[in-house]
């Protein structure tokens, strides 16, 4: 809301008698922004684009409380995960609970809503999209699409079953992130498209928030993604681009391995543990997946890197020893000392050891299976400062010793000094 619409606001808050004021406080299209309000036009999805705590949640429960009191249902509530979904879109300071007047607040049993109309919403979790399968539904509400492990399955699926009532529509909130499912829904002529910047609802934003995190990303790459909602493809003249990522032809692995790029300290604090697998498949290699983990205390990240170790049958762990020498084997060995451990040391620093990765990238011989959002997000991030996205780059430096280990030894062993 405006500086002007809010003093009017006061002035007119002041005037009403309680029950009046209670009325007002939940008349949203009085305090909504232009953008949190439906676009007119004959529309399928309506795309919603925001940085951090621009008012996409709370846009959403109202648009679903709005279908609700019109009597459309049956309502799918989407999130990344159900548990999400709950505590964000249907518990949270923003969420449907909160949006409604006491006497008119659905009542949350199990997985589903039920408003006292008798309109019902099922919660849904994108992780999950054979869930999808059965359930129809007048209208849909999909939470932070771009975060979505596995989205284009679950959106498709969802699409199935929204075919009741006159004009099933739906709602997709989200911060932007380069994804396919994106991409595809801001060329799709069904799509209208809103967007919104955290500036915008710096009203309904804690002063410390604005000085800490608004101040301190503004203007980077980060924060014209998380705060000013802008879709952000790749670092330019980063060593790898999005469109270099392909899926693989199969899955028939020759040697696998389990590379480990461990952090120096295994606080909350210190950097995460990249834990990278991947296989020779033919003239190529797979990257098959990615265990990263933080926070990274030392058992904890061998643990996970022994489990994936016997997950793929691979035949070795390559670590880097730089900074724990002895001590990042004998971790391991104390997981299970039947292990391989194949000792790595970096010699030179993070972008020259990259770039023979990158260039097997560039020849078409490195495929990614689907799901590796989070290191193709950090690779097309990954600077000549050796960092990513300000941050240290874990993933591709596991990713590295990975398909160095598989590609290059063989035919350059000098690669193991780099």
């Amino acid at each position: 809301m405006t500086s002007s619409n809010s003093a009017e606001a006061d002035e007119l808050a002041a005037s009403l008698a309680r029950d009046d004021l209670e009325r007002l406080i939940f008349d949203w299209p009085f305090w909504a922004e232009p953008a949190q309000l439906p676009p007119s036009g004959d529309w399928t999805t309506w795309l919603l684009i925001g940085g951090r705590g621009s008012g996409k949640t709370r846009a959403g429960a109202e648009w679903v409380r709005d279908l609700a009191s019109k009597g459309v249902t049956p309502i799918a509530l989407v999130g990344e995960t159900i548990s999400e979904a709950i505590a964000v879109m249907i518990k949270g300071e923003s969420g449907l609970l909160n949006v409604h007047l006491p006497d008119e607040r659905p009542i949350l049993r199990h997985n589903s809503l039920i408003w006292p109309n008798g309109v019902e919403a099922m919660v849904l979790s994108a992780s999950d999209p054979d869930r999808f399968r059965g359930p129809q539904f007048a209208a849909a509400w999909c939470d932070e699409v771009a975060k979505w492990p596995d989205a284009e399955a679950a959106w498709d699926m969802l699409q199935f079953g929204l075919r009741l009532g006159k004009r099933p529509r739906q709602l997709a909130t989200t911060t932007p992130k380069p994804t396919k499912l994106l991409k595809r829904l801001l060329t799709d002529a069904r799509t209208e498209v809103t967007r919104m910047k955290t500036a915008d609802n710096r009203n309904n934003l804690a002063d410390s928030f604005l000085e800490a995190i608004v101040g301190r990303y503004r203007g980077s790459v980060l924060g014209r993604q998380e705060l000013d909602g802008e879709m952000i493809e790749d670092l330019p003249n980063a060593l790898w681009s999005r469109a270099m990522f392909k899926p693989p032809d199969d899955l028939a692995m020759g040697r696998i391995v389990v590379a480990v790029d461990p952090p120096v300290t295994g606080h909350a604090k210190s950097d995460a543990c990249g834990i990278v697998v991947a296989g020779r498949a033919g003239e190529g290699a797979v990257v098959l997946e990615d265990r990263t983990v933080k926070p990274a205390a030392p058992l904890a990240w061998a643990h996970r890197a022994v489990a994936a170790f016997h997950a793929h049958g691979a035949d070795a762990i390559v670590v880097e020893v730089n900074q724990g020498g002895d001590l990042v084997k004998s971790v391991i060995a104390q997981v299970d000392a039947n292990v391989p451990v194949k000792p790595v040391r970096a010699k030179r620093g993070k972008w020259l050891r990259a770039e023979p990765v990158a260039a097997l990238y560039g020849r078409g011989l490195i495929s990614h299976v689907p799901g590796l959002t989070d290191l193709e997000d950090e690779m097309c991030g990954f600077g000549t400062d050796g960092r990513s996205q300000g941050h240290s780059p874990d993933r591709v430096d596991a990713l590295v010793w990975a398909l160095t280990e598989l590609m290059l030894d063989d035919v350059t062993p000098k690669v193991r000094g780099v």
